[in-house]
């Protein structure tokens, strides 16, 4: 598998889809236009990643993780910080680890070990 079909598929792990679900269920936080941002934060980093190539530095990679979690932040901050709350943080952890595995990082070197949006994330 290329590098570019490792990172689109963790597309699949996206929990975007699930957050407009909790709308419905009344966590007026999710609005379609909160959880396109996110998408497009996610979106973003797949894309950083990919005009990268694979034999980009680590360090090089790892800065593109560190813009898409201070994105992420900002974005919690901007809608109160009930945005991401435990479920969606455990979601959006396990989907940064999946990304840098399929980018070729261990997330387990980050975050003392607690992988690799830890680094920055305030969620």
């Amino acid at each position: 598998m290329s590098y570019e079909q490792r990172l689109r598929r963790t597309q699949k792990e996206y929990p975007f889809d699930l957050w407009a679900e909790r709308f419905q269920d009344g966590l007026e936080q999710y609005t379609d236009e909160n959880n396109d941002a996110a998408r497009r934060i996610m979106d973003n980093l797949l894309q950083a990643l990919l005009e990268l190539g694979e034999g980009a530095t680590e360090k090089v990679k790892v800065k593109q993780f560190e813009v898409a979690v201070e994105s992420l932040n900002y974005l919690n901050d901007t809608v109160g910080g009930d945005l991401i709350e435990t479920a969606e943080r455990e979601e959006l952890c396990d989907l940064f680890d999946a990304i840098a595995v399929a980018a070729g990082i261990d997330p387990e070197n980050y975050g003392d070990g607690e992988g690799i949006a830890s680094e920055w994330r305030d969620w």
